[in-house]
């Protein structure tokens, strides 16, 4: 996203030949001169009309726990970043790499579910299912611009800080598409929201928002759990107030992490890189480098469980420097204004859901 006034300006032409394409692209969907496959079982996508950061792979893994004690749920994903290519499951062992960071950590924290990765979703879910004869339904993560496959359910995320009604396209902005395309999601979700939002808020976000008739509006809030030691998830990061930290990223918006820190530790040090950024050896030089360099007693490590599986494979070197790594699981919850509450939508989605 550029933020210089007048780059923008400079690259609006762009934005606006990016527009044109993607609304054609929709447009060929609309009329069904592409076509979109429905399937048999019913699929729900997550995904968000930007780049990065609306919270897709903790809304996927919502509704995995949600789910999972009533019937047999699969996912799959693009898998973003990875080097591999094809249709492949994702397994507990392998590498971020070969998987993607955000599909392996949804493997590794519910083994018992499913997980696969392929470019095309629409060739790569009849294969999950082929694998997996006995699923009810399947969570597409980041699903929303992929029009080959109509999902039963499209859900759209927007963060509450960042929401797609105050964006513009790509590069100027950071919107996949024009903002109209909201209009083909049946709920939308504002993420990232305040745990204390007022029912004022909300209706006023609600009223910006514009939904269509058929579209219901949710609003979710992140709750962090105890941080848990890199090398042994049974040792927990007991809670002392004071000394400092580094926080370790490579997420699209590490802010409410600072933020859940802020009120617990004296200072807080920073080392962040790009969305699912690779790490090298010599960024964790630089940890390393840092990390000595921190003078109050008690000093340590907070990363994501995001950037873990990114760091696995570095595990040798910070056993060996001997840094103190936590890492830090958070969960959505979704607040609850009078209307029906978005477990109860889902679960009533699928109930009525025909082939």
């Amino acid at each position: 996203m550029v933020r210089h006034w007048l780059i923008k300006i400079l690259v609006l032409p762009i934005a606006i030949l990016y527009g044109i394409g993607v609304s054609l692209n929709n447009f060929l969907y609309s009329k069904n001169v592409l076509k979109s496959i429905t399937f048999s079982l019913p699929v729900i996508s997550v995904g968000n009309l930007t780049v990065g950061g609306s919270g897709k792979s903790p809304h996927t893994e919502y509704l995995i726990r949600l789910l999972k004690p009533f019937i047999k749920v699969g996912v799959i994903s693009r898998g973003y970043g990875r080097k591999s290519s094809g249709f492949r499951m994702v397994k507990v062992r392998d590498r971020s790499d070969q998987t993607g960071d955000e599909p392996l950590q949804i493997k590794r924290k519910n083994p018992d579910v499913p997980v696969a990765v392929s470019e095309s979703r629409g060739t790569g879910i009849p294969k999950l299912v082929g694998q997996y004869p006995d699923l009810k339904t399947i969570i597409m993560d980041d699903g929303f611009q992929h029009r080959e496959v109509n999902p039963a359910m499209n859900i759209l995320l927007t963060e509450y800080s960042s929401r797609y009604t105050k964006d513009f396209l790509l590069p100027v902005g950071r919107l996949r598409e024009w903002r109209t395309g909201a209009a083909r999601a049946d709920a939308i979700v504002v993420t990232k929201s305040p745990a204390d939002l007022s029912r004022e808020e909300a209706d006023k976000i609600v009223a910006e928002l514009k939904p269509k008739s058929h579209q219901k509006v949710f609003f979710s809030y992140l709750t962090y759990g105890q941080a848990y030691y890199f090398f042994d998830p049974r040792k927990k990061l007991v809670h002392v107030p004071g000394g400092e930290i580094i926080v370790l990223t490579g997420i699209a918006n590490p802010e409410p992490l600072f933020d859940h820190y802020a009120d617990r530790v004296e200072k807080i040090h920073s080392l962040a890189f790009p969305d699912h950024h690779d790490f090298k050896p010599y960024d964790l030089g630089q940890l390393k480098k840092m990390y000595d360099q921190l003078e109050m007693k008690i000093h340590f490590v907070v990363t994501t469980e995001k950037d873990a599986v990114r760091l696995q494979p570095h595990a040798s070197y910070l056993a060996e420097s001997k840094i103190p790594i936590f890492i830090q699981p958070i969960e959505v919850r979704f607040h609850q204004f009078g209307h029906v509450h978005f477990d109860d939508y889902v679960k009533n989605e699928l109930l009525q859901f025909r082939s």
